[in-house]
């Protein structure tokens, strides 16, 4: 939905990714029905045609902020037990050295360092719905890490630092999932932990004047700790909302699957 001060800048995502390589998986790809129709619509909606993704994916962390910086990244088949043949899925899109460089620019100057990594690949935080968006893979696609100890408030800094690429043609996404307790996923019980958090996340996105503080003390959000024990698939969205700086955030569409909920978000 375009910035009417700023026609062509991109707006910023959170996208609850679904579960391990889905598309690839029968009877998965059904359960996630919705979340596949969304994100192939997702493009439709911005105001221009992006030059390239910047993926901050809860599938990758590292002791301080890195970037995939190679012109072809390869793959990480960052899950377990599922079919032989979802260890041969590929998506080559191309990287981009030059966003890397930009990227570690922008951290840099706000007292983030930030390392450049040729050796990482895509996880399937990010070419599940890039292969959604883009099945062509022909969209530029970087990489950003987590940094350890999921500091919220410096993943915020983060996303605010990178917020410049948006009026340069880069689509920052978040990807993880607003629930992840993996021993919940298909609990009855996980039902209404799941549905208490997004309410809160959903209300919090929706109020740029006290999203930040809001966020940042998340944890002390109704059902928080239950929803996300380990709150690797949430920060991406502090990146997301970082970037977005005071714009308007809304719940872009909301899946039920494995007996949760799974939002998905949209600033700008």
């Amino acid at each position: 939905m375009p910035d009417t001060a700023h026609p062509t800048r991109l707006p910023t995502y959170f996208v609850s990714h679904g579960g391990g390589p889905w598309p690839w998986v029968e009877g998965m790809r059904e359960i996630f029905a919705l979340t596949e129709r969304e994100l192939a619509a997702l493009p439709a909606r911005l105001p221009t045609q992006p030059k390239a993704v910047l993926m901050i994916s809860g599938h990758w962390e590292a002791a301080e902020f890195s970037v995939s910086s190679a012109a072809h990244p390869g793959m990480e088949y960052d899950y377990f037990g599922f079919p032989p043949h979802t260890y041969q899925i590929r998506y080559p899109a191309p990287g981009s050295p030059a966003l890397a460089a930009r990227v570690q620019e922008l951290l840099g100057a706000a007292g983030l360092p930030c390392r450049a990594d040729a050796g990482r690949g895509l996880d399937h935080g990010a070419f599940v719905p890039m292969h959604c968006m883009y099945p062509q893979a022909d969209m530029p696609l970087v990489l950003l890490s987590l940094k350890h100890g999921y500091d919220p408030g410096e993943h915020f800094r983060a996303g605010q630092a990178l917020s410049a690429l948006r009026d340069e043609g880069v689509l920052i996404m978040g990807s993880g999932l607003t629930y992840h307790d993996m021993r919940g996923f298909g609990s009855d019980a996980a039902t209404a932990v799941a549905h208490t958090f997004e309410q809160f996340l959903a209300r919090v996105v929706a109020d740029p004047a006290h999203r930040r503080a809001q966020l940042l003390a998340w944890a002390q959000a109704p059902q928080a700790r239950r929803a996300h024990p380990r709150e690797d698939h949430l920060i991406p969205l502090m990146v997301a909302a970082g970037a977005a700086q005071d714009d308007p955030g809304r719940r872009l569409f909301l899946d039920h699957a494995l007996k949760v909920d799974m939002g998905s978000y949209e600033f700008g």
